[in-house]
């Protein structure tokens, strides 16, 4: 720990980037640790439609890119390697990370979430040999094959949508008779040729040999078994927020995510969360965005007491 940051911020997402341009363009020294890639989850949309400045839309990865040029053109510092636990000593917050340790006089956390798995049989298995929790990263794999996605999200309609691109055929699949998704995600969906729906169903089991070949399928109210060839599946069923190394630090909520206040701050002074780690959050790029900007701000004004 050659230096002590005023600002170290877990997560390069857009939450994440966001409080880096502010923290950065501030004059505060900022360190953003990421354990992936630049963008965070925002980098599975192949294009975001609605994030306000981009009428004919944009990637969620080159999004993700402009963001982090302009963080870093104020003097954003970056490390990529995941947090195992943060420590608070007086005023002072010492980060963990597997590639050593970070000390700050203020710690954002916007780490964001992961996929929440299905726990069936095979699903371990053919992770990466036809079962993907990415669709922008896999979806070209299976030009031309059938396809299914799990779920009824917004998310899970969008990758479905994105899927017909290159799938001769998307089932969704989706454990109640009606859809989560937003009403003209919905519209676009019914409205294609390439996609059909297995209602009120969940996935038994994934089966194959080398690659997945089939789905063990059941209808939750009949309890009928069927199964459905396809060549991948893609699970969308929800989101499990990265707070397992912050039990004892702060405050969570009954689902693992974060409590602040509307200043993004939590119990433990010095410490603020943004984004979708945040309980209450609603999981929308330009919400992240909005969060990371009080967080940012919050930030500086408890620097300045």
């Amino acid at each position: 720990m050659s230096e002590e940051y005023d600002v170290i911020i877990i997560g390069g997402g857009p939450g994440g980037l966001t409080t880096a341009i502010y923290t950065a363009r501030a004059g505060l020294s900022s360190l953003l640790i990421e354990g992936g890639m630049v963008g965070g989850k925002m980098i599975e949309a192949g294009q975001l439609d609605n994030y306000p400045g981009f009428p004919d839309g944009i990637s969620g990865f080159d999004l993700g890119q402009l963001m982090y040029q302009q963080a870093t053109k104020y003097g954003l510092k970056m490390t990529t390697s995941t947090v195992t636990i943060i420590e608070v000593k007086d005023k002072h917050k010492v980060v963990r990370t597997t590639d050593g340790d970070f000390s700050a006089r203020t710690v954002i956390i916007t780490g964001g979430s992961e996929r929440q798995k299905l726990g069936v049989p095979g699903e371990k298995k053919f992770t990466g040999k036809g079962v993907s929790f990415c669709s922008t990263c896999d979806g070209p794999l299976f030009k031309d094959k059938p396809v299914a996605v799990v779920g009824g999200g917004n998310v899970a309609i969008t990758e479905a949508l994105h899927r017909t691109r290159f799938a001769s055929h998307v089932t969704v699949i989706h454990r109640r008779d009606k859809l989560r998704a937003t009403h003209i995600l919905q519209e676009k969906a019914f409205a294609q040729a390439k996609i059909d729906f297995r209602w009120n169903t969940i996935v038994e089991a994934i089966e194959g040999d080398n690659f997945v070949e089939k789905l063990k399928l059941r209808n939750v109210l009949t309890g009928e078994v069927s199964t459905l060839s396809v060549a991948g599946v893609f699970i969308s069923v929800g989101l499990k927020p990265n707070t397992g190394y912050l039990k004892d630090i702060v405050a969570l909520d009954e689902l693992g995510q974060v409590i602040v206040n509307n200043n993004m701050e939590t119990q433990t002074p010095g410490i603020f969360a943004a984004g979708d780690i945040r309980s209450g959050s609603i999981r929308q790029a330009i919400a992240a965005a909005g969060d990371g900007a009080i967080a940012a701000i919050s930030a500086q004004k408890y620097l300045s007491k």
